[in-house]
C-alpha cells in the first residue's frame, strides 16, 4: 500500500525555522518527483516546491524561494521541506506528493493534478 506520511509540523514563532519529512512506503521512491504544497484556511492548495527523483534539479514557489529548500534521501525514502525565516502567512497545512513522471515538467509539477499520490499533511502555524 502506497503512503506518504509528513512530520515536523509545529508552532513557531515569525523569523523561527522548522524542518517537516516526508516518509514514503509502498512505492519504489527513487522514480518519483516529490512535491510539497500547503493548504491555508479558506485558501486552495498551493504549490511550495518540487525536487526531480535524483535530486538534480529543484523549482520553488515565488513566495517562498531563499527561505526554503527542498531535498531528499533516496536510501531513507524521504523527502524534506527545510523552512527558515518563517512568515505568518506561510501558516497551514503542509502536504508532500509524489509523481512518477517520466519526463521533466516544471510548470505542470507546480499543479495538484499532476501529483499520484498525498500525504495526509502537518500543521504549521507561525506567530506573529
Amino acid at each position: 500500500q502506497q503512503q506518504l506520511v509528513e512530520s515536523g509540523g509545529g508552532l513557531v514563532q515569525a523569523g523561527g525555522s522548522l524542518r517537516l519529512s516526508c516518509a514514503a512506503s509502498g512505492i519504489t521512491f527513487s522514480r518519483y518527483t516529490m512535491g510539497w504544497f500547503r493548504q491555508a484556511p479558506g485558501k486552495e492548495r498551493e504549490f511550495v516546491a518540487h525536487i526531480t527523483w535524483n535530486g538534480a534539479v529543484t523549482y520553488y514557489a515565488d513566495s517562498v524561494k531563499g527561505r526554503f529548500t527542498i531535498s531528499r534521501d533516496n536510501t531513507k525514502n524521504t523527502a524534506y521541506l527545510q523552512m527558515n525565516s518563517l512568515k505568518p502567512e506561510d501558516t497551514g497545512v503542509y502536504y508532500c506528493a509524489a509523481d512518477l513522471g517520466r519526463t521533466y515538467r516544471a510548470v505542470e509539477l507546480t499543479a495538484t493534478s499532476t501529483y499520484d499520490y498525498w500525504g495526509q499533511g502537518t500543521q504549521v502555524t507561525v506567530s506573529s
